[in-house]
């Protein structure tokens, strides 16, 4: 068995080899018939168009061989790269903030260190990539700057683009367009999103809602992981890519819709929580398992298990959300 998985994250000791084989066995069939679905729609001119086909298309997974690709065109980022040529490169050449340098610098060993390709040792060592992108980033959007969990979106980004200026622009898309002011100092719309998803769980499983609230567990304690690393280092690699697929499609309902799923989907467990402790201890299991395993299934679950679930909807929520946080501030 190998212990280093295709990304380069070394698998834990307790990693269930037997039951990660006979689910891959059957991913592959399903991964195998995709690419072969994809190369047909790309027809050699690596360009798509929003449809209703290729929203099918991006649920049911992108081949890695096209994924950074496909995540370029639908976010917008190779629109933005194309019209600023040089842009990303000046922005590295430039006058640096040393404080931001400084705090990257921080969290560079930090970084994924079950990652082989991020340890110093490696060749070529994937840090300096990161600390590029981030010190860019940095400078690109001074409102934002550098907040901890950047540097693992960006290496995430990296693994799959292999590309640093592609790996910058598709940051600029997440953080810019996609998630709504999750990284700013006051991280406002990270703090309004995690009410959101309280407020959703009240109309859709009430019954979690009211434990929470019984014991006094706000939702930011178990969940704020969820959305400030959009699930990486919380779901396996293969399921992080897949949501990934969706958000940079569809925007940022995926994370409520994965959310929801994961809650509604271990309910009674959640429910046999007695104590504070308890449930933010259950909320740590229910990511584990082959539930999340199985990418492929997860996936249709997220589409079908929340029910209903419209932007305008969540627009709503997060007008009022907000008002009730800026109020209390």
């Amino acid at each position: 068995f190998c212990r280093v998985d295709p990304y380069g994250f070394e698998r834990p000791e307790d990693f269930d080899y037997a039951s990660y084989e006979a689910f891959f066995s059957r991913y592959l069939v399903v991964l195998t018939r995709r690419a072969i679905k994809w190369s047909k729609l790309l027809k050699g001119n690596n360009s798509i168009r929003k449809s209703l086909k290729v929203k099918r298309y991006i649920r049911k997974g992108i081949p890695n061989e096209h994924r950074a690709l496909i995540w370029m065109i639908v976010s917008g980022a190779q629109t933005n790269m194309e019209q600023n040529p040089g842009y990303y490169h000046r922005l590295l050449e430039g006058e640096k903030n040393d404080k931001l340098v400084e705090a990257i610098k921080t969290d560079m060993n930090r970084t994924f260190p079950d990652n082989v390709k991020f340890r110093k040792t490696a060749d070529p060592c994937l840090q300096h990539t990161l600390y590029n992108v981030l010190v860019a980033y940095g400078h690109h959007n001074k409102a934002v700057g550098y907040c901890q969990g950047m540097n693992f979106i960006a290496g995430y980004l990296i693994l799959i683009t292999k590309n640093e200026e592609e790996s910058f622009w598709l940051l600029d898309a997440l953080i810019g367009r996609i998630l709504p002011d999750y990284y700013s100092p006051a991280m406002l719309g990270l703090k309004t999103d995690q009410e959101v998803l309280g407020e959703l769980v009240k109309m859709k499983v009430p019954a979690v809602a009211e434990l929470m609230e019984r014991h006094g567990v706000m939702w930011t304690l178990v969940v704020s992981r969820w959305f400030i690393c959009l699930f990486i280092d919380i779901l396996p690699v293969e399921t992080v890519l897949r949501i990934w697929d969706c958000l940079f499609y569809e925007g940022s309902k995926i994370i409520f819709r994965v959310a929801l799923t994961l809650i509604k989907q271990h309910q009674a467990f959640i429910l046999e929580a007695t104590n504070f402790p308890d449930i933010c201890d259950k909320f740590k299991q229910i990511t584990k398992g082959t539930f999340v395993t199985e990418c492929h299934s997860f996936m249709q679950k997220i589409f079908t298990d929340p029910g209903s679930l419209s932007m305008a909807t969540i627009n709503k929520l997060r007008e009022t959300c907000r008002e009730q946080l800026l109020s209390q501030g």
